[in-house]
């Protein structure tokens, strides 16, 4: 055991490989490679003189011994690591942080991001994705995204960050063409603007469980361009409420059927730590819940 005290990193390589589940998703925790990693777990595990991992082309297994090792091992590293976000706290973030936003969230956030966040942790290298595709999180190397609506995604760990109102809303341009809709049948035979999602049917969803399946020719895949369609009274839109809300109060959209209630939507911060999240995913995670919660609050 005397020789592993000069192995550090190579320790904290296989604790984050127990903690994130796989050689990759430790590498991006520690901004190196997959195959650097699986070299220091091979180090720690020749010093040791047994196996820690069963290894498969599909998932890395704990042996019993990586079990009882990393038991051991996990709550001194984690130690260290508490002793380092301490210090880390005086003298602000460091290392590089990437993440991916939705359009509509990225138009709400993004000043407050580079104003206020990055101002405060100047050491922060970050890179901002703007984008409502569901981009590969480890594949591509995120810290964390940011994503409306109820997640599928079984492998990475979802925290979240607040409720979000959501409003059908309409041009009075429309609604002096088609009529103003008074129950849920009526709304379902106008005209919508579309989200468009390949290979999946577009319905709304109501609280008392009624559903609609909505016709329209207008298919946008982003919330500014549904946004921008229903302004232009292509078609009845269904969007977060602080997206139109200045919209609403200037008379540009009028909010349909405001009785019939609609579920809010959760907005989900999604990562692959799955037991030790660095400081700076924790940060901009409550940085975002903060800043959203308060713009939906208006």
């Amino acid at each position: 055991m005397t020789s592993l005290l000069s192995e550090t990193s190579n320790l904290i390589a296989f604790v984050r490989t127990v903690e994130t589940g796989s050689f990759s998703a430790a590498a991006r925790h520690m901004g190196t490679t997959p195959s650097a990693i699986s070299k220091s777990v091979a180090r720690v595990e020749k010093v040791l003189g047994t196996r820690l991992f069963l290894r498969s082309t599909r998932a890395l297994t704990l042996t019993s011994d990586g079990q009882l090792f990393f038991d051991r091992v996990a709550p001194l590293l984690r130690e260290l690591q508490t002793a380092s976000d301490v210090v880390g706290k005086e003298r602000g973030l460091t290392g590089r942080l990437k993440i991916s936003l939705p359009s509509e969230i990225a138009r709400v956030l993004m000043d407050a991001l580079l104003r206020d966040f990055a101002e405060s942790h100047p050491d922060l290298s970050m890179v901002v994705g703007v984008t409502d595709r569901f981009v590969d999180v480890i594949r591509e190397d995120y810290d964390v995204v940011f994503r409306v609506g109820q997640t599928t995604e079984s492998e990475l760990i979802a925290r979240k960050l607040c409720d979000l109102e959501m409003v059908l809303v309409a041009a009075p341009a429309l609604l002096e063409r088609h009529g103003s809709p008074t129950n849920i049948d009526d709304l379902a035979k106008l005209p919508f603007a579309k989200y468009y999602v390949p290979g999946s049917r577009y319905e709304i969803a109501f609280a008392d469980g009624s559903r609609i399946s909505p016709d329209g020719s207008i298919e946008c895949d982003s919330g500014l361009g549904l946004q921008a369609a229903a302004l232009h009274g292509r078609g009845v839109a269904y969007l977060m409420k602080f997206v139109v809300a200045e919209d609403i109060e200037a008379g540009r959209l009028i909010r349909i059927l405001p009785g019939a209630e609609l579920p809010s939507l959760p907005l989900n911060a999604l990562h692959g730590f799955s037991r030790s999240v660095p400081q700076r995913v924790r940060a901009i995670c409550d940085f975002v819940a903060k800043e959203i919660s308060a713009i939906g609050n208006r």
